[in-house]
């Protein structure tokens, strides 16, 4: 089975473009998510901490006015309360994440800082 690549991207972030440029110069065409506006649902975002062996608070970009104004900085929040405020309030997701499938399974990383995707490589 041949390495299939996904990468849930943000165009408006340079640390996002880096990372698919970088991706194309190794001669990977990933899957790319434009996660904002395609947000993933809770069930995907759950699978997405497990790979990158991540608690939600982890994966959450807590500058974001989203962040406040959701509430998700309420320490009371359950993990299932946090991916649902992610899956509502994709801006609040730190990007980019990329995500490798092959024959051995999936694996994850966020590419901060870019260099980060050529461990899946």
């Amino acid at each position: 089975m041949t390495a299939t690549y996904t990468i849930y991207h943000n165009p408006r972030c340079s640390k996002s473009r880096q990372t698919l440029a970088l991706l194309e110069e190794h001669n990977i065409t990933p899957t790319v998510v434009e996660y904002l506006n395609d947000p993933p649902d809770a069930e995907t975002l759950a699978g997405l901490l497990r790979l990158l062996g991540l608690a939600p608070r982890d994966l959450m970009r807590t500058k974001e006015d989203e962040f406040k104004a959701a509430r998700l900085d309420d320490e009371s929040k359950s993990n299932e309360e946090l991916i649902a405020g992610m899956a509502a309030h994709p801006k609040v997701i730190e990007r980019p994440i990329v995500v490798r499938c092959d024959a051995a399974g999936e694996r994850a990383v966020i590419g901060r800082p870019p260099e980060n995707v050529l461990d899946l490589i």
